[in-house]
């Protein structure tokens, strides 16, 4: 009937040494933060380099400065839209 407790005859397992269990545990983190980053998403590589490229493109405007017109850009089309409705 002794099934809540071992035998007084055998040992108790013993315990995981605490760095293993960190370790572990660390590692467990990791891979759940890793599937979470990737559900819902069919092609995780192709995610990936869109976030590369755009993290590439983001990077060589902030070191290339503002444009030297000023920095602000009018769309052609946007301005044709408007002076024909009679806005500018």
């Amino acid at each position: 009937m002794g099934l809540c407790f071992p035998c007084p005859t055998e040992e108790a397992p013993p315990s995981p040494d605490p760095e293993e269990k960190r370790a572990k545990l660390a590692e467990a983190a990791e891979r759940r933060q890793k599937e979470a980053a990737s559900r819902g998403i069919l092609d995780v590589r192709s995610v990936e380099e869109k976030r590369k490229k755009k993290e590439k493109i983001e990077k060589q405007m902030a070191t290339s400065g503002p444009p030297p017109e000023g920095g602000l850009r009018v769309s052609i089309k946007i301005y044709l839209r408007f002076n024909l409705l009679g806005i500018f």
